[in-house]
């Protein structure tokens, strides 16, 4: 096995590595200046809420739109794009505050367009790292990619908090306007590898229901999304009360609120360290038990009011089992995606992840004007708790089936070229099939209709020949051929293997009969 930092002797991504790091610390640092500005203008729950609530929601809104578009456009110049949106809502920010006329509504307004810039921004940053390393070494450029987010999350905070302190939010905000000159000026010296034309490539409206449709046909990945939305549900009261924890329950500083949020990054970093050490001994599922038992446990200590140096301490082990729920729910997510729907799916993970995050961010704000801040956290916590024992019985995929493409499909047979546009295509297989073998041909042809819906098929069914028993017709609706022609490419080796197990009951004397056919176009003729 190679070196987990080999990634770093390729120029590109090492640029680009450092490049992702500064901006995220003037992210990290533009986050905090905002959340502590609105525990200034404006004290209750609800209003602090509403910030993580802003920044979180476009990510819910825009995360499946934004890995199409990482797709189907030059990711280089898409990143560039975004790059000077958040330049611009930073430089934004800049001026509001060295005028003194920055307001509750335009902080929510201006950290919505920053979560814009994020949404998009995400599934592209993950879309690019075969780009910059080998295959050998994508992995590990993913674990670096994540351990640079931790290092900025440790850095950021802190020194946000205290440039706010010494010197206001205008010059927090300018910094992180400083970050994005970086990141662009490192992306424009990136010359990105010529991609060839792919006559199948798909466009926006298709590739979005394609992506819709795997997601929708997953079982596996419904249990990752269900275990993603009750924990980041129940644990995001943490990090909508924050800052009113770091003022009101701790009376601390900006730069105490910075340094509360640089230990969760701290604590993220050692997380990440120990966890190879944990998973030799915990399932996944372990895992994110014990990362609701410390969460809550974290937010029980911070309810009681503890003294100001225990704060930072507790947040160490936040971070820790923050980042063991990330990692653990993303590592399953990833392990069960092939490759060709993986920026999608992993951007519908993200939806549902950034959706908990926003109305969890609000429910608690809500609760938290009836109940009071350690209220809240203390019935946050039980829940959690109650949560993490019932959801330990929704096992996680194990993520182990071959998803590499198969390729073993024939091409159809064609008596004349067949335009990419035309459908729905309906695809027959004519299987004959014993009496005796009949339950056994239709549980697995159960498990291969998840298969073709996953793969493409907007429709499914299977039916008997009345006059002939034995004979039965299974079927599936494409949109169009050129999505079935994509088809052929997206069956994986385990796909193949639900196809073989199902081929076993076919007792004919040939292969199965495959027909493709198209609605009639009458009005064409041969000359």
């Amino acid at each position: 096995m190679g070196s987990p930092f080999a990634p770093l002797g390729q120029t590109a991504f090492l640029v680009l590595w450092i490049a992702t790091i500064t901006g995220n610390i003037g992210s990290f640092m533009r986050d905090v200046a905002s959340g502590w500005l609105v525990t200034e203008l404006a004290a209750g729950p609800a209003a602090v809420s509403l910030i993580q609530a802003a920044a979180t929601l476009p990510v819910f809104l825009l995360a499946i739109p934004a890995g199409v578009l990482s797709d189907i456009l030059d990711r280089r110049r898409f990143l560039i794009a975004v790059q000077f949106l958040l330049a611009g809502v930073s430089l934004t920010l800049v001026v509001l505050s060295a005028s003194g006329t920055i307001s509750v509504s335009a902080l929510v307004a201006l950290t919505f367009l920053g979560g814009v810039g994020a949404a998009l921004m995400a599934p592209t940053w993950q879309a690019i790292v075969p780009d910059l390393v080998g295959p050998k070494e994508v992995k590990s450029a993913v674990a670096l990619n994540s351990l640079g987010i931790n290092v900025a999350r440790a850095i950021g905070p802190a020194a946000g908090g205290l440039l706010l302190a010494g010197f206001g939010a205008s010059l927090t905000y300018g910094v992180d306007v400083a970050s994005y000159v970086i990141v662009i000026g490192a992306l424009l010296w990136w010359k990105r590898p010529k991609q060839e034309a792919d006559p199948l490539a798909e466009r926006f409206g298709g590739a979005f229901r394609a992506g819709l449709r795997y997601a929708r046909a997953s079982r596996e990945l419904h249990v990752v999304l269900v275990r993603a939305a009750v924990f980041f549900g129940c644990a995001s009261a943490v990090w909508a009360l924050l800052p009113l924890v770091a003022r009101q329950l701790l009376g601390g500083d900006a730069g105490y609120y910075g340094m509360l949020l640089g230990a969760v990054g701290a604590g993220a970093i050692g997380g990440a360290l120990v966890m190879p050490r944990l998973r030799a001994k915990l399932d996944g599922d372990g895992l994110m038990l014990a990362a609701a038992l410390v969460t809550a446990l974290v937010m029980l200590v911070l309810a009681a009011g503890p003294p100001r140096w225990l704060a930072p301490i507790v947040l160490l082990l936040l971070g820790a089992a923050w980042i063991l729920a990330l990692t653990t729910l993303n590592g399953v997510a990833q392990a069960i995606l092939p490759n060709w729907v993986r920026g999608r799916a992993l951007a519908v993970y993200l939806t549902v992840f950034n959706g908990a995050m926003t109305a969890g961010s609000l429910g608690w704000g809500a609760v938290a004007e009836l109940l009071g801040i350690a209220g809240t956290l203390v019935a946050a916590a039980l829940l959690l708790v109650a949560a993490g024992i019932v959801m330990h019985r929704l096992r996680l995929p194990a993520g182990e089936s071959d998803l590499v493409a198969a390729r073993h499909w024939p091409e159809p047979l064609l008596a004349d070229p067949v335009a990419h546009d035309r459908g729905p295509v309906l695809i027959q297989i004519e299987y004959r099939i014993k009496p005796d073998d009949r339950a056994g041909f239709h549980r697995a042809l159960q498990k291969l209709a998840d298969e073709r819906r996953r793969d493409g098929a907007f429709a499914w069914g299977v039916h008997e020949d009345v006059a002939e028993p034995e004979r039965v017709l299974e079927w599936f609706l494409v949109e169009s051929w050129a999505e079935h022609l994509r088809q052929h490419h997206r069956v994986s080796h385990a796909d193949a293997d639900l196809q073989a197990a199902v081929l076993r009951f076919h007792s004919g004397d040939t292969p199965p009969l495959v027909r493709h056919l198209l609605p009639l176009q009458p009005g064409l003729s041969k000359e």
